[in-house]
């Protein structure tokens, strides 16, 4: 037990200290762009810790596997260089059960990058946008623009929508039969978001046959999807990437203006990204293995150091080739986490044997 906890304290230690600063550096380099903006604004320190704190979720997911490789790499060659390891496999403690000592540390990374990517962000993304808006300068403000999504079968587009989601303005929903034919033009000048769905104020529908076109209107209507007020802001929203919900939510007819294939990726992603941590420790791992005596430990370090790098390139090319429909989502997400892991293992084990 104290050994593992002397082992766990060393990684863990390494882990937090590279997290702390690449969260440092990314925070500064993003501050840098805006800080002039927010202090024309009249916003002062205030607003510059309000928007530095909405957008330290996503520092967090950016940070949090790179930091266990680096965090991992300067554990495992300060294990070597102290002779630590080369006890600890004389007394019968394989490589093996060192990276397992190490695991927990990985484990709570993982968990913090999904806590933040997945339950933290996606609350966060819609208040950093709302508050950005609601202080730009009238001179400076961009007329909104009008969106198109599909919402199941429907294609819908609005003019504006409020910040909260709840609420879409200049609604047309065109509906079309299952060859593909425009069967239905619904107008209204809002929709608003209810319980039982979405209230149309003042709809008026265009029913199209083969031959005419039947005209009604109505003082309200109820559109009964599952579209919900949090998918409106991400779709009004500029490059806001969609959580596991909003895309599991999309792929079962929810509000979508990508590709299916876009939406499947994502939610494959939303899991296979936090895992990119246990994927890291273990490309570190084989430093701790190295002479540093020899040129081996600059080698391996530099090694681990290179793999890292490009197992986050490949998984970020390969989850493009997904999101565009060329590659399966299972195969795009998962393939760079599986070879790069088995890379490493054969690493250890070679270097084990």
């Amino acid at each position: 037990m104290k050994l593992q906890l002397y082992v766990l304290k060393i990684v863990g230690t390494r882990i937090l200290g590279a997290a702390a600063i690449l969260l440092a550096v990314l925070q500064i380099l993003d501050l840098l762009e805006v800080t002039t903006d927010i202090l024309d604004r009249g916003l002062g320190m205030g607003g510059v810790i309000y928007y530095a704190a909405l957008r330290f979720p996503r520092l967090i997911e950016q940070v949090a596997p790179i930091s266990v490789l680096a965090g991992g790499l300067f554990a495992f060659s300060q294990l070597a260089r102290e002779n630590a390891v080369i006890a600890m496999r004389a007394s019968g403690v394989s490589a093996y059960r060192i990276v397992g000592m190490a695991a927990p540390a990985a484990i709570l990374v993982v968990l913090i990058h999904l806590g933040a990517a997945q339950v933290v962000a996606p609350r966060t993304d819609p208040m950093l946008a709302t508050w950005w808006d609601a202080t730009t300068p009238a001179a400076d403000r961009k007329a909104p623009q009008p969106r198109a999504f599909r919402v199941g079968g429907d294609l819908v587009t609005a003019e504006t929508a409020s910040p909260s989601g709840e609420r879409l303005n200049a609604v047309k929903i065109y509906r079309r039969a299952a060859d593909g034919r425009l069967s239905q033009l619904v107008e209204a000048s809002s929709a608003t978001h209810t319980a039982a769905g979405w209230r149309l104020e003042a709809p008026k529908t265009a029913r199209f046959t083969v031959d005419k076109a039947e005209l009604s209107s109505a003082s309200q209507m109820i559109w009964p999807l599952q579209l919900r007020a949090a998918d409106v802001q991400a779709l009004f929203a500029d490059n806001q990437p969609p959580s596991a919900a909003s895309a599991r939510r999309a792929l079962a007819k929810g509000g979508t203006e990508r590709p299916e294939s876009y939406y499947a990726t994502k939610l494959q992603a939303a899991f296979a990204g936090p895992i990119a941590a246990l994927v890291m420790l273990l490309l570190s791992a084989p430093v701790a293995l190295a002479n540093f005596r020899s040129s081996q430990g600059a080698v391996l370090l530099t090694g681990g150091l290179a793999a890292g790098l490009i197992f986050l390139v490949a998984q970020g090319l390969l989850s493009a080739l997904g999101e565009g429909g060329v590659l399966s989502p299972a195969l795009a997400v998962w393939s760079a986490p599986a070879v790069f892991a088995a890379l490493a293992a054969t690493m250890l084990l070679k270097l084990e044997g």
